[in-house]
């Protein structure tokens, strides 16, 4: 069963794919900001994001009227180097005028910051942005953890998941964003990456619904199942 709703992009490289999925970004950027004024898109962790985010700097991107939002968050300090938010501020163009809203893992209280977070999103996400491991999971919606079936929450915690302990937007609030972009390099997604294009549930990618869904993709990742 092939997935519905995702249009796939294959790239020569992981360069290209980066460029690639940046130019849409800002595409639906200045649509977003044209349509209602701002453009909302949550970010997920990773390193291909940061390629992502730093390519933007030679597109037209309306930043005063963008806002960040954080997919994932590992629980830590503000000075943590693992910390996802590190990453995106120094991939951002320099001196752009974004607003950035983090996660709030440094709370005392993580499940209140759940709701916090929550609270803090718009009602609808123009964009949201997913990676891909090679595990399948993708946000931090991790293979065999009970976030997968928080159906009641926007933002829930995961169990300990290579060392750490994540806060994650949940299905239902991917689902209710107006499109999602994925963004997957590397032969070590490649089979990751076929069980999501056939809406493989067995794999936490796959549970992702929705029907307005763009996927881009390097050859490595791809394989020779891909145009």
């Amino acid at each position: 069963m092939s997935h519905p709703g995702l249009r796939v992009k294959t790239l020569p490289d992981s360069a290209a794919a980066a460029s690639a999925a940046a130019a849409e970004v800002a595409r639906r950027a200045r649509f977003s900001v044209a349509d209602h004024g701002s453009f909302t898109l949550a970010v997920s962790g990773g390193r291909s994001p940061w390629a992502m985010l730093a390519e933007l700097a030679v597109h037209d991107m309306p930043w005063d009227a963008t806002t960040l939002y954080q997919v994932d968050e590992r629980i830590g300090p503000a000075e943590d180097p693992q910390r996802n938010l590190i990453g995106l501020r120094r991939a951002l163009p320099p001196r752009c005028p974004v607003r950035i809203v983090p996660m709030p893992v440094e709370a005392t209280d993580l499940d209140a910051a759940c709701g916090d977070y929550a609270a803090a999103l718009p009602g609808t996400l123009d964009l949201i942005h997913l990676g891909l491991g090679a595990d399948g999971h993708t946000a931090s919606l991790i293979p065999g953890d009970p976030v997968l079936e928080v159906t009641d929450a926007d933002v829930a915690l995961t169990c300990t998941y290579q060392d750490r302990r994540r806060m994650t937007l949940t299905y239902p609030r991917i689902a209710r964003a107006h499109a999602i972009l994925w963004l997957v390099t590397g032969a070590g997604k490649r089979t990751a990456l076929a069980q999501l294009l056939t809406h493989d549930p067995g794999i936490p990618a796959g549970r992702v619904v929705h029907l307005a869904q763009v996927l881009f993709c390097d050859t490595d990742a791809a394989g020779a199942g891909l145009p």
